[in-house]
């Protein structure tokens, strides 16, 4: 699974990599995100900017926004099987960019490590989005991100990781329409551009955002 990330490049270098004009919102690095927060994603329809999504995708049909807090992650192997995904998976995706993410470790005690790419520094998860209008009329806005089995470099530290689009493969999970072209961009990144080391358990608090959960544990 992906329960924690992190965005902490500044605003200029983002715009940069996406070719983006500008957020809807002001940009600030996230060092620790969590579930249930706003943050930054790129959808389909609106390629140009970031918007700032709830991440726990609350289905359209839901009656209650608590759902979310379960549908973090949607699984690769079985997207299209489950009514909450299928939709979105269709008409609504979108990038999740991050420059790392956080994992756990079983060693004994559970080790929380940052896992992140040799280059290029700023990459992307693959996500699907929904809107919900809530009981006051007010829409919310949210996110998954897609999740698979682990390649041999995330096999030690977890079974599963996020699915991390290559550059060239992020527009075509924006905009291709068909299915079986859209699930075999769903796979695991290669091992080898993958690095990761232990971090402080700081950052099993999503109250600790600061650069200091992103530090190298001896």
């Amino acid at each position: 699974m992906c329960g924690r990330f992190s965005l902490t490049v500044n605003e200029a270098e983002l715009n940069l990599r996406f070719q983006l004009e500008g957020g809807i919102a002001p940009y600030d690095p996230r060092y620790n995100g969590a579930p249930t927060q706003m943050l930054a994603v790129i959808t389909n329809q609106n390629e140009k900017q970031l918007s700032y999504f709830k991440w726990g995708l609350i289905p359209s049909w839901a009656k209650e926004a608590s759902i979310g807090n379960k549908m973090i992650n949607a699984r690769a192997e079985t997207i299209t099987e489950k009514p909450s995904y299928r939709v979105p998976l269709r008409t609504q995706r979108c990038l999740v960019p991050s420059d790392g993410f956080y994992e756990w470790k079983q060693n004994g005690k559970k080790v929380p490590y940052r896992i992140f790419l040799k280059n290029p520094c700023i990459f992307t998860f693959a996500g699907i989005w929904e809107k919900w209008k809530a009981p006051d009329g007010n829409l919310v806005h949210s996110f998954s991100i897609i999740t698979i089995s682990a390649n041999e470099f995330m096999q030690s530290i977890h079974e599963r990781m996020p699915v991390i689009l290559s550059p060239e493969n992020e527009k075509r999970w924006l905009h291709e329409s068909d299915e079986t072209t859209l699930l075999s961009l769903l796979k695991p990144c290669p091992s080898e551009i993958m690095d990761a080391y232990p971090v402080s358990e700081l950052v099993n608090s999503p109250r600790n955002d600061g650069p200091e959960v992103m530090v190298r544990r001896d």
